[in-house]
């Protein structure tokens, strides 16, 4: 693909250009390190580097072009000058690959809590009703269509010129839509930029980021962002909210064509009406209108019924048939990391969750007991991280005292904080919830030992839940991401040894 500079920053209308216009035939980019020859380094500061520190490194690997926000001269290839490089990145990769998103009918996920779980929901009914013509930018992983691309290590939306990378060859390769998970992190970071947004669907907000973000209300905001984006789209725009939020009014006042709500609530247009638990799942009757339909889950928990309304409420809007929302919704076996039973034939249920919110264990905790036999007990796993939201630490621990039978507390990506610390702080609010230390609650600091000794105590009728990382695939010591997988980990427990690969095991 061959632009030229001045067709890319044409979309920039605050872009100040010095040297002559060239011809870029590579992607625009913000590592130097990525630098093809021909393309577009894009220098923005960041938390601990500036990126116009390594403009010479983006020269020497035949950078075409540099965009920054310094005043820089004497440069040996065109330089632009913008106010803000990271809002322009966004838009810079969209127009090297042609705006790709015009071309799709992209729907946006956002949430606290459940965004991945809607994201598949969704998607499965895309890609029955299209005829396979549906991909998926996820934290798991992006369905292109022809192939599917690993999205990271952490879990966060994908940096701008991936996205626009990976919009652009969902249309190449014929796709007619996509269903796109937006995080609070990716939304402020202006990492969708120049992506056209057709409809905005929110699962809920509740306690989380608030490390980054700074308040609750700042990241609400962020993620109301993607609802501002509707803006963008000329017609035929659809907001999906829940109604059973406290938030739903907040987002609801953002214009959009269609508001379609869903929840509990009466005031919901997709409401359910019944909920029964089986042990193949979960079924449950909606009501639209003056119509009552029943569906089928394989998934199991009451949140992921409103996972499912919220698919259901956002494809009814798109004008899917219900017959590809009934087989779309029930076609979905699991989610990684999501609720992921780990069978080794032991006579308790072992689970795997990403629950990482003081919300989503409780409502991972409140489906895992509904799994527990006759006499069973719910035994928790999980840690809290460290560099991240602090007063989450001991509301999560208040959680699994006050839903689980026993909790034992663990790492969960300390990096340079000390884990005793964290752990400390979990125990004074499992303490604070009636906790009892060597009872109802374990100090077990490296992870591998934590999951075993959970497996060790159960018995027949138990449920073991190992909440925090779900489908991840490594674990932050320090400053060192080390391989990790709690269903491997969970596995290794249930034959008998903890996995013994973390810094702690030694």
């Amino acid at each position: 693909m061959v632009k030229t500079l001045s067709e890319l920053i044409h979309h920039l209308p605050a872009a100040t250009r010095s040297g002559a216009d060239v011809a870029i035939t590579a992607p625009v980019v913000e590592s130097a390190a990525s630098v093809q020859r021909g393309g577009v380094f894009v220098a923005r500061r960041g938390l601990t580097v500036d990126g116009h520190d390594f403009i010479g490194q983006a020269i020497e690997r035949g950078a075409a072009a540099i965009v920054g926000e310094r005043d820089i001269t004497g440069l040996p290839v065109p330089y632009v000058r913008v106010p803000d490089p990271q809002a322009a990145l966004g838009v810079l990769a969209a127009a090297y690959h042609d705006f790709p998103s015009h071309k799709l009918t992209v729907i946006g996920v956002t949430g606290t809590d459940g965004k991945t779980t809607t994201t598949a929901l969704i998607h499965n009914i895309l890609r029955l009703a299209t005829g396979g013509k549906a991909g998926t930018i996820s934290t798991i992983a992006a369905d292109l269509g022809d192939t599917v691309a690993d999205t990271g290590f952490h879990v966060t939306t994908p940096h701008a010129p991936d996205v626009q990378a990976y919009l652009a060859q969902m249309a190449a390769n014929g796709l007619t839509h996509c269903v796109l998970e937006m995080t609070s992190i990716g939304l402020a970071e202006k990492r969708l930029n120049g992506t056209r947004i057709h409809s905005a669907v929110m699962t809920n907000v509740t306690h989380e980021h608030l490390d980054y973000h700074g308040s609750w209300e700042a990241y609400r905001d962020a993620k109301a962002l993607m609802f501002r984006m509707l803006a963008d789209t000329p017609s035929s725009t659809i907001a999906v909210i829940n109604a059973d939020d406290p938030s739903a009014d907040y987002f609801a006042a953002i214009p959009a064509d269609v508001c379609a709500t869903y929840g509990a609530a009466d005031s919901a247009a997709v409401r359910v009406t019944a909920i029964s638990h089986h042990p193949d799942g979960t079924r449950f009757d909606v009501q639209t209108g003056d119509s009552v339909e029943s569906y089928r889950l394989q998934l199991a928990g009451a949140f992921n019924v409103s996972n499912a309304l919220a698919a259901i409420a956002c494809t009814r809007a798109l004008g899917i048939p219900a017959a590809f929302i009934r087989d779309g919704l029930a076609g979905v076996a699991g989610v990684s990391g999501r609720m992921e039973r780990i069978d080794e034939g032991q006579d308790f249920i072992a689970l795997v969750d990403f629950a990482h919110t003081p919300n989503a264990l409780a409502q991972a905790l409140k489906a895992g007991r509904e799994m527990v036999g006759a006499g069973g007990r719910l035994i928790a796993v999980f840690g809290s991280a460290g560099l991240r939201d602090v007063q989450k630490r001991r509301m999560m621990a208040e959680t699994s005292a006050q839903l689980a039978d026993i909790s034992v507390l663990t790492a969960e990506d300390p990096r340079t904080e000390s884990l005793d610390d964290i752990l400390a702080m979990m125990a004074d609010g499992c303490i604070a919830q009636g906790g009892e230390e060597g009872r109802t609650f374990f100090r077990v600091a490296d992870r591998g030992r934590a999951i075993h000794q959970a497996c060790v105590m159960a018995r027949a009728g138990d449920v073991v839940m190992v909440c925090g990382k779900g489908h991840e695939q490594s674990m932050c010591f320090d400053v060192t991401e080390y391989a990790w997988d709690d269903r491997d980990a969970t596995r290794a427990a249930l034959r008998g040894a903890p996995l013994a690969t973390l810094p702690t095991a030694t």
